[in-house]
């Protein structure tokens, strides 16, 4: 195995997660900017992988985040407590009309055919964005109560210019204790944009890269947040060499320290039509899951969150890493057939997927 990964009886949770937890507005069948209604979820790129971890696989996680102290932060909590994740939330005095402190919220449209996804963030001077390293005791968290796995992303690390700083304390404490810690770079160009742009993307992430153990991202994440380039990718990354990202992951294991590099590679023919795959690098091999050509697609949002939980369970479940990246490329995929961010998808279905299991019904 390449990660010594603590023992279960040491640690309180097996997973702890760092990031924004926002509302998510789905019209639905309907547009952003002509509809009527919305139904809301609970989302973020950290606080997925949490909770596919909790409820699909069965494990132990919290998250930690931060909320103004607003009906709005309520009916995140709430959406939270259902996710059956325990929460550590720093709890933010709202202004009453959030001139200083808000809640994130996330406008998605999941596309339809030649129509892409489409998403529209409102997450200005949002209540983690203000997060302070000390806002959060991280050697309880690592020391007194034990934690196996530690997960953060680019995501959270793109909200200001003091949310870097929140990490590597997070970091540093988790490797302190000998938690492991995994990174998802989740390049967003809408994040990164008003702030340095991709320069700044691979200041912040080359900076954190040292801390990290497994290191996760798909084919632009590494170009952007990273300044690996793979070669015979263009600009639409519309096509994507399996070999070429290879040779891309041993330029970066040489540079970096990483235990585990893993990918999800996606070609999206249609907004609900995608070919999609993984590969993860560990002990100097590649392991690469069975690639689903034309999967079909009902919201592709969270796709690469669920491939991370279910990977990461592989690895806590003590499986090899060959197995470890079939589970999280069946887990991404069912996750896309339902709506939301979060995982709807059952442990039963994921082992069924990956063992070929077809889409007759179940009676």
């Amino acid at each position: 195995m390449p990660l010594n990964i603590k023992p279960k009886s040491q640690c309180r949770w097996d997973e702890l997660s760092l990031g924004e937890v926002m509302l998510r507005f789905d019209p639905g069948d309907h547009r952003i900017a002509t509809t009527r209604k919305f139904e809301v979820f609970e989302g973020g790129g950290e606080y997925n992988v949490a909770r596919g971890l909790k409820r699909c696989f069965g494990l132990e996680t919290a998250h930690v985040t931060a909320l103004a102290d607003n009906p709005a932060g309520r009916l995140v909590e709430d959406l939270m407590y259902q996710g059956s994740v325990h929460q550590i939330v720093h709890w933010v005095p709202d202004d009453g009309v959030g001139r200083t402190v808000r809640n994130g919220l996330n406008f998605v449209e999941r596309g339809f055919g030649v129509r892409a996804a489409l998403g529209c963030s409102d997450r200005g001077h949002t209540a983690i964005s203000q997060m302070k390293p000390d806002d959060v005791d991280w050697e309880q968290m690592f020391g007194k109560y034990g934690v196996r796995w530690f997960h953060t992303g680019g995501i959270f690390c793109a909200l200001s210019e003091g949310t870097p700083e929140v990490a590597i304390a997070a970091m540093k404490a988790a490797r302190r204790y000998g938690t492991i810690v995994s990174y998802d770079l989740n390049y967003r160009d809408s994040l990164w944009k008003s702030i340095g742009g991709k320069k700044r993307a691979q200041e912040v992430n080359r900076r954190l890269a040292p801390l990290v153990d497994v290191m996760l991202g798909n084919e632009e994440d590494f170009s952007a947040a990273l300044g690996f380039e793979v070669s015979g990718m263009d600009e639409h990354i519309s096509k994507i060499e399996t070999e070429a990202f290879r040779e891309m992951i041993k330029n970066v294991v040489k540079e970096f320290p990483f235990k585990v590099v893993a990918t999800t590679l996606r070609k999206a023919k249609t907004a609900t039509v995608n070919d999609w795959g993984a590969i993860c690098y560990a002990d100097g091999t590649f392991h690469e899951a069975k690639y689903r050509e034309s999967l079909e697609i009902y919201d592709r949002v969270g796709g690469g969150d669920s491939f991370a939980s279910g990977l990461i369970y592989g690895f806590l479940s003590g499986q090899d890493p060959q197995w470890a990246v079939e589970c999280g490329a069946a887990h991404g995929a069912l996750a896309m057939t339902t709506p939301g961010d979060t995982t709807m998808a059952t442990l039963k279905e994921v082992l069924q997927l990956m063992k070929g299991a077809g889409a007759r019904i179940a009676r």
